[in-house]
């Protein structure tokens, strides 16, 4: 057909189709002389550079690249450049040819998303193809810093595990301490895939003491996943407000705590107050991470191996372990001299960790056995301390009063005489415990049970718990004065 009367009769749509069909590119080379022809959009917002990237014949795009000399760069209505659109259609090919003529690899869609970041493992295959300025495509990413996302080519090389194309890139003079906008480097991401291999290849230019806006360093990463990153400055460590301890008992890998712990690394070491201030919770110790993922091992590692301090959290580390049930690590806790009478807040009389466990007899058996102040619910000055809940009050509320009577039972078993409050003994006349709360009240208690209570006092629950002291008991005496007719766990 004459190049003008096809142009003629074909509306744009059928115009471009016709174009990027024809297998005779001789017929587009002729269509040179209607350049406006190369510049029409269909209705989808391609023009005839784009049809033709996305279909399979390198040729076509060929005979389109010499006949129009189009705008390499130039992207359709939906915002992707020829050479990403390449890339997602997996053309080889046609990437190749694109790359020849100059296109960018580093030119993003409307989404920020550049060629190389959408199609790292297609451009792998040709890594070693050259632009028209000598380079290959991994050379020239190698030199951009970060995309519109602030990633760059190392963190996406990085992501998409392709170790081949970051030793590529780093050999090409791309910069290995780059970071993201959000400050992350490269040696972070790399620590956070959990490959060795990555740190091994990129520690030795990169700085192990670039922190990210959140404060992290790449040791943190590396001690949640356990790859050691070494070279890390303690000044800048300090600095960051979070130790590679508290990544290790957050990621619950004993292995790396306690490598971290043989290295004197402080156990004790707590988060800063705006890292700690991210967490409803208030946590700053590394033991409250352990506990709070209900880590044994790790647990046992920082108490026993390391010396932890159980006590260093606002929200003590007791209470999390009480609150979850957990029996074994209450026990560790317990045994390390967690404070069975601390309080979260000041707002109650009595210690806290018992509202905790109300509805566990267990639970509450095993506070109570090692040292529970339970006189402490049974003092209430209602004319005195109006700004303070006293378990009476407590326990009389509508959701907690139908446990009064099993909790009362129980609790009198740790105290001798108790005076009980007109609001408390109210609520107890209304439980079915209270005819055998009546009799232990009423009646002089046993002179067995007293002496248990009065030496108790006398040896304090830290000798009592120190197995050195207590093994030259007679078994019965020692058992009775543990409560072990108790112990229920």
């Amino acid at each position: 057909l004459d190049g003008h009367v096809m142009w003629d009769k074909m509306n744009e749509d059928d115009f471009t189709d016709y174009l990027i069909q024809l297998s005779d590119t001789a017929v587009i080379r002729e269509l040179k002389q209607f350049p406006s022809a190369f510049k029409e959009a269909d209705s989808r917002g391609l023009l005839p550079l784009h049809r033709a990237t996305m279909q399979p014949s390198g040729k076509v795009l060929e005979a389109i690249l010499v006949s129009s000399q189009p705008d390499l760069e130039e992207k359709g209505r939906n915002g992707e450049p020829a050479l990403a659109l390449a890339v997602q259609a997996g053309l080889e090919e046609n990437i190749r040819i694109l790359l020849e003529h100059g296109a960018l690899p580093h030119n993003p869609n409307s989404k920020k998303e550049s060629p190389l970041l959408l199609g790292e493992a297609q451009l792998k295959s040709v890594v070693d193809q050259v632009c028209s300025k000598r380079w290959t495509a991994l050379h020239e990413a190698a030199q951009v810093v970060r995309d519109c996302h602030g990633a760059t080519p190392l963190s996406v090389a990085v992501e998409c595990a392709n170790l081949e194309v970051l030793q590529i890139l780093i050999e090409s003079g791309a910069d290995v301490n780059a970071q993201s906008f959000k400050g992350k480097s490269v040696l972070m991401d790399a620590a956070v895939s959990g490959n060795p291999d990555y740190v091994d290849l990129i520690v030795h230019g990169a700085s192990p003491n670039l922190a990210s806006l959140t404060g992290h360093l790449p040791i943190h990463h590396a001690a949640y996943e356990v790859i050691p990153i070494p070279f890390t400055d303690k000044t800048t460590l300090i600095e960051s407000g979070q130790s590679p301890v508290h990544s290790a008992a957050d990621g619950g890998h004993a292995q790396c705590l306690q490598l971290l712990i043989d290295r004197c690394f402080d156990v004790n070491a707590l988060l800063n107050q705006t890292i700690s201030d991210n967490y409803s919770d208030m946590r700053r110790s590394a033991l409250y991470f352990a506990i709070s993922n209900v880590d044994v091992t790790c647990t046992e590692m920082l108490l026993n191996n390391a010396g932890a301090k159980p006590d260093l959290d606002p929200l003590h580390c007791l209470l999390v372990a009480v609150r979850a049930g957990r029996y074994e690590i209450v026990r560790i806790l317990l045994a390390s001299q967690a404070d069975v009478n601390c309080y979260f807040t000041e707002v109650t009389v009595f210690p806290t960790a018992l509202q905790y466990c109300l509805r566990d007899e267990m639970m509450m058996r095993l506070l109570l056995n090692n040292g529970y102040d339970v006189d402490e619910c049974f003092h209430c000055h209602h004319d005195f301390h109006f700004n303070m809940r006293f378990f009476c009050d407590f326990m009389s509320l509508c959701c907690l009063v139908y446990l009064l009577g099993r909790v009362a039972l129980i609790l009198l078993d740790y105290v001798s005489r108790v005076p009980l409050c007109s609001c408390l003994r109210s609520n107890l006349e209304k439980q079915k415990e209270w005819e055998d709360i009546y009799t232990i009240l009423n009646n002089p208690r046993s002179l067995k049970h007293l002496c248990r209570l009065e030496i108790r006092k006398h040896m304090t629950i830290k000798r009592l718990c120190n197995t050195v002291i207590m093994d030259p008991f007679p078994p019965p005496i020692k058992n009775y004065l543990l409560y072990k007719e108790y112990d229920l766990t």
